[in-house]
């Protein structure tokens, strides 16, 4: 059978199409920048928040190759235990493991390489944010199975792609404190909204599989639901704000961010998957001025 050029999500054809590399860069998603950018984000917020973002500008370039690798070494393991699974359903049914276009034995490598890289990168934190770091690595290893046991899977991939706020922030302050655990639990609840909406693209094939989220629980409410996640972000930042600058005018830097969120849910398009994507990846940019209200308030 004939490979793809590339699969459906993909943003990056002409990398797809990456001839003898191409098995490896879909099963990294190398082609799809969006899940490492989404990952990164909270690792800058929390550098910007706590003061950093001028004195610690390098430490925010190895949180994005951090970032790059261990999302990508994510998405292998990802792939490596969900193969079956991605056989039935149309999305992921090309990948390079569902598809058989790369063993298991060349994925497991692959894994390991990424993870090296990952190794680099956290030789470059110091000793607090690199535990927090490592403590990582126990639900980033349950997250594939959550899909399987709980409605909410999207809560457990909050859980581990906002942990780089916590990194960020204790690699810059040296301490555990109220306003990084504000920033991570507000990503928390981001993160279950834009996945949500990335989710609405599959909601027919996981409900004939068995394969549970949290777009298919919330049903018809999609956009209320949604909107209340946002909602919980917004406030828990906004929380985390006031506690490093108690000040109403503090709070205006948001505002971009609120705005942005607000759009995504007045335009969704709930049963359209190619809008429910553009919508998705829209959280790039989002991701962007959260960044810019968090160096305003660190940095004022």
């Amino acid at each position: 059978m004939t490979e793809p050029d590339s699969l459906p999500d993909t943003e990056h054809h002409a990398l797809a199409r990456g001839g003898v590399l191409r098995p490896y860069i879909l099963l990294a998603r190398l082609d799809r920048p969006i899940g490492w950018w989404l990952l990164f984000w909270p690792c800058a917020w929390g550098v910007a928040l706590a003061g950093g973002v001028v004195s610690h500008f390098g430490l925010i370039l190895w949180l994005l190759l951090g970032s790059v690798a261990m999302r990508g070494a994510g998405c292998v393991y990802n792939d490596i235990v969900d193969r079956d699974l991605d056989r039935q359903v149309a999305r992921t049914r090309g990948r390079p493991l569902a598809s058989g276009a790369m063993s298991l034995r060349a994925a497991w490598a692959w894994l390991v390489g990424l993870c090296l890289v990952g190794l680099v990168v956290l030789f470059q934190l110091p000793p607090l944010a690199a535990g927090i770091a490592l403590a990582s690595l126990l639900p980033v290893a349950a997250y594939p199975f959550m899909k399987r046991i709980t409605w909410w899977p999207q809560a457990w991939l909050g859980i581990v792609f906002s942990w780089g706020a916590l990194v960020g922030w204790s690699a810059v302050a040296g301490a555990v404190a109220l306003p990084m655990l504000l920033l991570y639990a507000g990503a928390i609840a981001w993160v279950i909204g834009y996945d949500t909406l990335y989710a609405l693209q599959d909601r027919e094939d996981d409900a004939l599989i068995g394969v549970r989220s949290s777009a298919l629980r919330m049903g018809t409410k999609v956009r209320p639901g949604v909107a209340a996640f946002y909602a919980v972000a917004l406030a828990l930042w906004a929380a985390a704000i006031w506690a490093i600058r108690p000040q109403p005018l503090a709070l205006l830097a948001l505002a971009p961010m609120a705005g942005h969120l607000g759009w995504q849910l007045i335009t969704l398009k709930p049963d359209d998957g190619g809008d429910a994507l553009a919508k998705f990846r829209s959280n790039r940019f989002a991701g962007l001025l959260m960044f810019l209200a968090c160096a305003t308030v660190g940095t004022a």
